[in-house]
């Protein structure tokens, strides 16, 4: 990891807009594209004063059309340019759903390699912050099934920019994700200039030897909340924040689950078909035998997100995901 002298405390948001300010200055290819990114700055304002900056040729106010935008893009990822889309709500991708997993995630292997698409899509995403429920889907399985397509989502200011940047310079097209709860919730020295965090590697927010706990997005600073309680408990926990869906740190996780035998898999989508399923099946393909207890799963239900009167009951608590590790503890 390259980092820079000097740093500055930033939101979420704020490491957003400072990765693609950092990009857009260094290379004329990058271009963002989206609707009301420019003089209104998006949804978030994760594009505030962009435009302004760097004028509408390279910071594209788009009409509403994913899928017209999304294939745009595409377009011009294959002709040389570095487009960064913005999705206003990941809800809202369902129209370009087509464009990216027909056509983005398999140009590589559809051109024998002869063409890549250099492309990100943000999409912010999550419950949490009493929004109507087809703002705040969490749907990120669904794009980690399709190979040729990387599922970014960081949790915090620092990862946010360096797996942004990172993104912006990988070869083939990312999904990057950003929990909307997270946004401006809390702040952390962020490095000026640029620097990169690796695509595909999970980090450890916390050592323990008796539960691994692996997470990601807005559900890590619930988790952590969790592990500190059950550490006054005398309970110690491996937290994960594994920043990378599509592809999964399996090294991350056996080494883990290995060293704890009992494992909590947290997340908020839904439980039918989400990407904890994955990383339950990464354990018992590599660490079965280790296994003291079963391993428990809190996530959201299997439903709709429901109006924001009702979200906190959806929502994994501290509450819950400490009922899960004593659980694995007991068995």
């Amino acid at each position: 990891m390259k980092t820079a002298v000097g740093a500055k405390t930033m939101t979420l948001v704020q490491a957003i807009t400072d990765a693609l300010d950092t990009m857009l200055n260094e290379k004329e290819e990058v271009l963002l594209l989206g609707e009301d990114i420019g003089r209104n700055g998006g949804v978030f304002r994760a594009t505030d004063g962009l435009q302004a900056k760097y004028g509408e040729g390279r910071v594209i106010d788009t009409p509403l059309s994913e899928a017209g935008f999304v294939g745009a893009g595409i377009g011009m990822a294959v002709n040389g340019f570095l487009p960064v889309i913005e999705i206003q709500f990941l809800g809202f991708i369902y129209p370009a759903y087509e464009q990216i997993m027909t056509h983005a995630s398999r140009l590589r292997m559809r051109t024998m390699g002869h063409f890549t698409v250099p492309m990100v899509i943000r999409a912010p995403y999550g419950a949490g912050v009493r929004a109507p429920e087809i703002h705040c889907d969490s749907t990120e399985a669904i794009f980690t099934h399709m190979p040729g397509i990387k599922v970014v989502c960081p949790s915090s200011p620092y990862d946010a920019k360096g797996l942004l940047i990172a993104a912006i310079e990988d070869p083939d097209p990312v999904l990057f994700l950003e929990p909307m709860r997270c946004y401006r919730s809390a702040r952390e020295e962020v490095p000026e200039g640029k620097y990169t965090v690796e695509i595909g590697k999970g980090k450890k927010l916390m050592d323990g030897d008796d539960v691994t706990v692996i997470t990601w997005g807005a559900m890590v600073p619930e988790a952590m909340k969790a592990a500190k309680q059950m550490k006054e408990n005398n309970v110690h926990c491996d937290v994960i924040d594994l920043r990378t869906l599509f592809p999964l740190d399996k090294d991350m996780i056996a080494e883990s689950v290995q060293k704890t035998g009992r494992t909590v898999i947290v997340h908020e989508a839904h439980a039918t078909g989400g990407v904890g399923n994955d990383v339950l099946a990464i354990i018992n393909d590599t660490s079965f035998l280790y296994q003291k207890a079963p391993v428990e799963r809190v996530t959201g239900f299997d439903a709709p997100v429901p109006y924001f009167g009702f979200e906190d009951h959806y929502l994994p608590t501290p509450a819950r995901i400490q009922q899960a590790i004593e659980k694995v503890m007991k068995f």
